[in-house]
């Protein structure tokens, strides 16, 4: 769990305690504490896979004695009936933490799912695809992995590592030039500026102000493109908003640098992941191979 640290290892901890609390009634109800099994994780649709490591923390969380085992790479991508993981001990410790698990793998799944298919139907543009803030709260760290696995690039991660003048901030500063001047007097000279603008006089006004980055939000394709024609090279562009899977190569088309979507994580499909144990042998305190039990 290098790659995330202990903001993660708390949320997983949390998403144990939310869904466990004072315990399984229904599997301490069943199964003696000494009974192991195997388990195998396995998809039922064709998409790309993320979260492995966060399902191998909740295990190990739960249950050092637990081993995960991924059988793939995290980002690769996967057909139905593939098995992703599989998982040995005891039985009690793996179908406590089956959901927490699951609903991680297949949340971050759907999101570098979905990433990867915008990316793929702009591949030969040169537009690239990002996230944006709309995230799960207290999520973020994930969905925006997610993301990255799926093939998408991260925009700012929060207010502090990135200013963006939207809409609000201009209109309560007076207007674009006095907004991003008040702006460049304050932030690091490290940070780029970007503002968002919605007509083409905006887009005049932002290049006047020297803004690093316009931002064309919920610009309809036309006015876009004479956005781009506009700004010929002299700010990093942004198009955003209303953007889907449907629109997105008429997008890309009209020249912009990077294609923002808040759909990416505020508007996913989970992706069908499953985990199944293998029965137990009655009287035996080792699991058996054998058809596997749906759990």
């Amino acid at each position: 769990m290098g790659l995330f640290g202990s903001e993660v290892r708390e949320l997983v901890s949390r998403a144990l305690r939310e869904d466990i609390g004072y315990g399984d009634l229904t599997t301490s109800s069943l199964l003696p504490p000494h009974v192991k099994t195997k388990a195998f994780i396995h998809v039922k649709e064709e998409g790309v896979i993320a979260g492995l490591e966060v399902a191998r923390e909740v295990f190990a969380t739960l249950d050092p004695s637990v081993v995960f085992e991924a059988k793939i790479e995290e980002g690769e991508k996967v057909n139905s009936g593939d098995i992703i993981a599989e998982i040995t001990g005891p039985a009690r410790s793996i179908l406590m933490a089956e959901r927490v698990a699951l609903n991680f793998l297949q949340h971050l799944s759907g999101i570098a799912t979905k990433t990867a298919r915008c990316v793929e139907k702009i591949t030969y543009y040169q537009a690239r695809i990002v996230d944006t803030r709309k995230t799960t709260p207290g999520l973020r760290v994930l969905e925006k992995h997610a993301v990255r696995v799926g093939g998408g690039k991260n925009h700012r991660f929060g207010l502090f590592d990135g200013a963006m003048l939207k809409d609000n901030h201009i209109r309560l500063a007076g207007g674009i030039q006095q907004a991003v001047s008040q702006a460049r007097q304050t932030i690091p000279h490290t940070v780029k500026i970007e503002v968002e603008v919605e007509d083409l006089s905006a887009v005049t006004e932002a290049l006047e102000a020297k803004a690093d980055i316009i931002m064309l939000d919920n610009m309809p394709l036309d006015m876009m493109k004479e956005a781009v024609r506009l700004i010929n090279g002299k700010a990093i562009i942004e198009a955003s908003g209303s953007i889907t899977e449907d629109n997105i190569v008429e997008v890309a088309k009209t020249g912009v640098h990077y294609i923002s979507m808040g759909a990416l994580t505020h508007t996913v499909k989970a992706l069908d992941i499953s985990l199944d144990v293998e029965r137990v042998k009655k009287g035996s305190d080792h699991g058996q191979a054998g058809n596997p039990e749906s759990s």
